[in-house]
């Protein structure tokens, strides 16, 4: 399973990346939701996308998934975020296979959430 990463904090992005890898997912990794677009169009393998909400350069994460899911429909999207999910996404209602998280969490309840989110 395959896990695209998109995190501006290259500090906070590194330690999601090793829970996952740890927890047995490949990932991918991206800083922008323009990077991350680039992979999704690509031919590569993805499962799901985590996203923070708030990125630089002018599209932020709920942007990325809507986008996203243009190219993959049944792409699966977990969404971190430093607000709670009505001020992260505002009156935007998540569709079928999206979810979000909160930071701070833990890694528990992180590896819950993105296994949860894979199986489903």
């Amino acid at each position: 399973m395959v896990v695209l990463l998109v995190e501006d904090e290259a500090a906070v992005r590194l330690v999601m990346a090793d829970v996952l890898a740890d927890n047995g997912y490949a990932v991918l990794e991206a800083d922008t939701g323009e990077n991350a677009l680039r992979q999704i169009r690509s031919p590569a393998r993805i499962d799901l996308l985590l996203s923070d909400v708030g990125l630089p350069g002018g599209m932020n994460g709920r942007q990325l998934a809507d986008a996203a899911r243009e190219y993959r429909p049944n792409l699966k999207v977990l969404f971190v975020s430093g607000y709670d999910e009505q001020a992260a996404l505002g009156s935007g209602l998540m569709g079928e296979g999206m979810a979000i998280m909160t930071k701070p969490f833990n890694i528990a309840s992180f590896s819950a959430k993105v296994q949860d989110l894979m199986h489903k």
